[in-house]
């Protein structure tokens, strides 16, 4: 929620008077943008089309001439980021669309990545979600989660939220947390915390993604089309070095709603359990070969769950 004057007095209440108070965040009331708006094309400039709604939804493609993406104009230190997707139908193995955040342009060896990347997969078969992040450039060490979703995402969109704060990292779909990553001070700089800024992609990844690369991209099937509606940036603007750029009262109240997230209601993790239990499918917390000292957050108490 945002956290009007009212809202903010009940939480200094909660804080001083009350037993401790755990808040959740929720995206309802944030305004929508426009691509026009908030976004340019990143590559495959003709792969990029917009949809017929003035500009707030947009298709992205894949063929044998190239893939395609969109980046956001701005760069933002710490926020909320939220877009629809409806991923591409029938055989898409070695098919990777993604929605993430990045600083890699600026940062060429210790860049930052929080990351939903979707694997496609071959015919009548889901697609996988996977989740990740990266820190000042730990590209060694890989923070993998893969799951089932409850849902076909080639049917409708659904929508897809990163909440990024100095010391919270959520990921939600369709507003169900799936996977929450909680700062600690044995991570080091593995945690992202640099300014980074939203991107969308469409690409072959027939080297890894399906079946560990023995699934490829058949291009008998292109084109794969990857369509993003209803996008939310809610966050301070920053320049690549992480200094805000809007120190105006606006940002700071952006600042304080976010910073607000002390980690999940007991009605969230409930439905994160819920939903951890049923579709989980991988997580770098669980490979004990990969791992055999599990990476310091696995055991936190908001722990990467």
């Amino acid at each position: 929620m945002l956290f009007n004057i009212s809202c903010r007095r009940f939480l200094i209440l909660c804080t001083v008077l009350l037993p401790p108070c755990v808040f959740g965040f929720s995206s309802h009331g944030l305004p929508t943008s426009s691509f026009n708006e908030s976004f340019v094309r990143l590559f495959g400039n003709d792969h990029v089309v917009f949809l017929d709604d003035g500009g707030k939804s947009v298709e992205i493609s894949l063929d044998r001439s190239s893939g395609s993406g969109f980046a956001s104009q701005l760069t933002y230190l710490y926020s909320y980021f939220s877009a629809s997707v409806k991923l591409p139908g029938n055989y898409t193995a070695g098919v990777v669309v993604t929605y993430y955040t990045s600083n890699a342009a600026e940062h060429k060896t210790n860049h930052d990545e929080i990351d939903f990347e979707f694997l496609g997969n071959t015919g009548g078969n889901p697609w996988t979600l996977q989740t990740n992040l990266y820190g000042n450039g730990s590209t060694s060490r890989g923070r993998e989660e893969r799951y089932a979703l409850w849902f076909d995402p080639t049917q409708d969109f659904h929508a897809y939220s990163i909440l990024w704060t100095s010391a919270w990292i959520v990921y939600y779909v369709d507003d169900v947390p799936v996977r929450v990553v909680r700062k600690v001070d044995a991570m080091g700089g593995d945690f992202p915390s640099k300014a980074m800024t939203l991107l969308a992609t469409i690409w072959d990844g027939s080297d890894w993604a399906t079946g560990g690369g023995r699934n490829k991209v058949d291009y008998k099937h292109a084109p794969f089309i990857a369509k993003y509606s209803d996008f939310v940036l809610y966050g301070c603007h920053a320049n690549p070095a992480g200094e805000e750029l809007a120190a105006d009262q606006t940002c700071g109240d952006i600042a304080a709603d976010l910073n607000t997230f002390n980690g999940l209601t007991a009605e969230e993790r409930g439905k994160m359990e819920n939903f951890r239990v049923k579709n989980l499918m991988y997580s770098y917390c669980n490979d004990r070969s990969r791992y055999p000292t599990p990476l310091p957050e696995c055991n936190a108490g908001g722990k990467s769950s």
